[in-house]
């Protein structure tokens, strides 16, 4: 890859900037020439104080770290690594934020033509790239270790770019998609970072999102995987009709895989979700979901004796195995419950009885 270092003015970035990221249309700058949000970029991800800080550098003089861009065939530019900071400028610039400088609160259009000259000349370093699609890719990733990161699925989305991404991240990849709006109350993760799209890959390809994305990567739309999660969606909100914080998430779209022929009671399932979410024993209160489809107790990651009721029962039993009579040290016995968690029995001290490890692994085994 050819790679030169080169000046721009932020008036010179700044001239012809123009969002139309609402339209598909993408993000545009330096008259026109410079596509700022190309397919391997993200949505706009800074927060104010980030923002601010971008242009309090410049404000101050302070040297900005270098942007990276790549020359195209046609002599206009992608912007390979830089977005956060070139969009701070441009929407500052543009009178999209106001910020504090020197104390005051001000902006751009607030600025005397002296200080707005400040700005505008302000020099920018910029590293002109020349290169194939694979290099550009390949050197993105080598520097953006530095930045912020792009997500697996962000490369993802370079890397199998195509019609089928692009409707994909319309309904899945937007500051308050579609996606976000159906499914908010069940999925962790920020829409704009591509949580949704790459948990919901996972779940309608086992796993295998790289080969999925590069069966469907040439497809004209992705309805095949936005009607899987509508599908993932209505089977939630039919089986658990109370919406509780617990249900973020979970893995809803493997339950679904597994359990969505299942025969079920909705009144069923939403009194057994009720007096599970009251036990105290039930330190997993997410896993209470699985539990309800499957019966595994290994969901619910069941309360343990702690050390005083282990001492407690020690004591009482003279150190000696409740099954086979024979005297341990603490160290070597295990707590048991006596009327098993399932049965009703809690974990109490009353409800403790030591075993050494060999008896308890017997029992554990019938």
């Amino acid at each position: 890859m050819k790679i030169e270092l080169t000046q721009v003015t932020i008036g010179e970035l700044t001239k012809g900037y123009a969002d139309n990221s609402a339209t598909e249309e993408g993000i545009v700058g330096y008259g026109g020439r410079l596509n700022i949000r190309p397919k391997y970029q993200r949505e706009f991800v800074y927060d104010e104080k980030k923002r601010n800080a971008v242009m309090e550098t410049v404000w101050k003089g302070f040297p900005l770290n270098v942007m990276y861009w790549v020359r195209n065939e046609d002599g206009n530019f992608e912007l390979l690594d830089g977005q956060q900071r070139t969009i701070s400028i441009c929407q500052y610039v543009w009178g999209e934020y106001m910020m504090h400088l020197d104390g005051n609160l001000a902006g751009f259009d607030n600025l005397t033509q002296g200080q707005k000259k400040r700005i505008l000349d302000y020099p920018l370093q910029i590293y002109i790239c020349e290169g194939t699609a694979e290099e550009q890719l390949d050197w993105f990733r080598v520097i953006n270790i530095a930045g912020e990161r792009l997500t697996d699925q962000e490369l993802r989305n370079a890397i199998y770019s195509g019609p089928w991404v692009t409707q994909a991240k319309r309904r899945f990849s937007k500051t308050g998609c579609v996606a976000y709006q159906l499914g908010k109350d069940y999925m962790n993760g920020s829409p704009i970072r591509q949580a949704y799209l790459e948990t919901v890959l996972k779940w309608i390809s086992g796993g295998k999102v790289d080969e999925y994305m590069a069966t469907h990567q040439h497809d004209a739309d992705c309805d095949e995987l936005w009607q899987y999660y509508q599908d993932v969606v209505h089977w939630i909100n039919s089986h658990f009709t109370e919406t509780r914080k617990e249900m973020k998430g979970v893995q809803w779209g493997e339950m679904y895989n597994l359990h969505r022929d299942d025969p079920y009671k909705e009144s069923e399932l939403r009194q057994r979700v009720k007096e599970l979410m009251k036990d105290s024993d039930v330190k997993n209160k997410s896993g209470i979901y699985w539990y309800v489809m499957d019966g595994d107790e290994k969901h619910l990651d069941i309360r343990a004796f702690d050390q005083n009721m282990r001492r407690e029962v020690y004591e009482r039993q003279n150190g000696e195995c409740a099954i086979c009579g024979k005297h341990f040290e603490e160290s070597e016995m295990e707590a048991d419950h006596i009327t098993p968690w399932c049965q009703g029995g809690c974990t109490v001290a009353e409800n403790c009885q030591m075993l050494c490890r060999k008896c308890n692994r017997e029992k554990g085994g019938k």
